[in-house]
């Protein structure tokens, strides 16, 4: 392995263990919405990802470049999905409409109707 990517590797896991030791610290009524906030910090995530795709000489390099566009981009998506359920619960429920009475059929008609349905019939 080259110095390169010994150190690369080395800063990527400093940086994992750093962001699981940052994240554990928030309290649990606040993961959701700061997490769905984060979605610039994942688009960041992206453009690096395809800048080392871009650098890349070698599988490796191909490998680790594929693996973080996925999951920076599966993190965006979920952090869309997660904004738009918390915004859902946060809307005003519309007051159903009241239900309109059918008029009543005049007393005429009423007769009328019955005298149709009897020509009707015979």
């Amino acid at each position: 392995m080259s110095t390169a990517l010994v150190t690369d590797l080395t800063i990527f896991v400093l940086a994992l263990l750093v962001g699981i030791e940052v994240i554990g610290k928030v309290p649990a009524t606040l993961h959701t919405p700061l997490m769905s906030a984060a979605n610039s910090i994942h688009g960041i995530v992206i453009v690096g990802a395809l800048l080392i795709g871009l650098t890349a000489h070698n599988a490796v390099g191909y490998i680790l470049a594929f693996v973080a566009a996925f999951f920076a981009a599966a993190n965006v998506v979920g952090g869309y999905v997660v904004t738009g359920r918390m915004l859902k619960m946060f809307r005003r429920k519309a007051a159903p409409a009241p239900a309109k009475a059918a008029p009543a059929p005049q007393p005429a008609e009423a007769a009328g109707g019955a005298e149709q349905r009897e020509s009707v019939r015979s």
